[in-house]
């Protein structure tokens, strides 16, 4: 695909492109907003180097795609903004190095998510991200036509069984906040793109369970089908730099924060964009299971 208003230079094989030419803090036309678009999702995951964007620059930015959800279910806003996520790593002790997809454990996750770097370490703090649409392509024609027929239970509440090692009082406060209000969905484990059409993986790090299997079997499918995703030939990986932008295809992609950079600063922040309901091959949408998503979703009603 060529593109009219602007350059685009792939990074990795499958999976991610820069913008070039494109200023955000600009008025940007229909038809450029448009393309931005096609571009995302072609390459799931877009960058843009080098912006001047502020706070209310990303809102408005975000706002051309489409609604924008609050900052996070759970978790508080930015003071003053609450469409905007604030990670700021020198104080939020909880740092996302696992593989996800944002806010799954809600029913409608988001359609993308646009991040903005504030403040980046001179080393470390790299993202990568992975083609969940590639992941499904790969995998063996026993092993797609299992996945079509399964389905997940995804939730923020945190197992602390799980933690390999004991958790520190600080990040045992920021797990309490986070799954302050339990959110349980089912959702398929593949969902059909509502753009494309094509087929993705939908799990990742809020999944607890496969439908129908006990939690021994849930973990070793979903680890055989998660090791697709990760495969390096399905990743991209970003250095960030100041003022830098990505926007991502959440609905069709994973991603994982290095944690490589100690007690260097380092802060981004993030607005999401109201996703549909993921629907399964078959036609069937996800489920709520437990926790009502409104108030997130529906931003307006929330700030009132």
């Amino acid at each position: 695909m060529s593109f009219k208003h602007f350059d685009v230079h792939p990074v990795a094989g499958r999976i991610g492109a820069e913008i070039i030419g494109v200023e955000l803090q600009q008025r940007l036309s229909d038809e450029l907003i448009r393309e931005i678009r096609q571009a995302l999702v072609q390459y799931k995951v877009i960058f843009f180097r080098h912006q001047s964007l502020d706070a209310k620059g990303q809102i408005a930015f975000a706002s051309r795609f489409g609604e924008i959800t609050t900052a996070h279910p759970t978790v508080p806003s930015l003071p003053n903004h609450p469409e905007i996520l604030d990670l700021d790593y020198g104080r939020n002790v909880n740092r996302a190095n696992h593989w996800h997809t944002d806010v799954t454990f809600v029913d409608r996750p988001p359609m993308g998510s646009i991040l903005r770097a504030v403040e980046i370490p001179p080393v470390g703090g790299d993202t990568v991200w992975a083609n969940t649409v590639a992941a499904y392509q790969d995998l063996p024609p026993h092993l797609q036509g299992l996945a079509d027929q399964l389905w997940a239970v995804h939730s923020n509440a945190f197992d602390y069984a799980e933690a390999a090692v004991d958790l520190s009082d600080r990040l045992k406060a920021f797990h309490q906040i986070f799954a302050s209000t339990v959110y349980e969905t089912l959702h398929p484990v593949v969902r059909i793109h509502p753009e494309s059409g094509e087929r993705a993986l939908l799990i990742g790090g809020f999944v607890r369970q496969i439908r129908g299997l006990s939690t021994s079997e849930s973990h070793d499918l979903l680890r055989l089908l998660q090791s697709y995703v990760t495969r390096l030939e399905n990743t991209v990986r970003w250095r960030w730099q100041e003022g830098d932008v990505a926007f991502w295809d959440n609905r069709a992609t994973q991603h994982y924060a290095i944690d490589d950079f100690g007690h260097q600063a380092r802060r981004v922040q993030r607005v999401t964009l109201v996703g549909d309901l993921p629907v399964s091959i078959q036609g069937q949408q996800s489920e709520a299971i437990r926790g009502d998503s409104s108030t997130y979703i529906q931003r307006e009603a929330a700030v009132a």
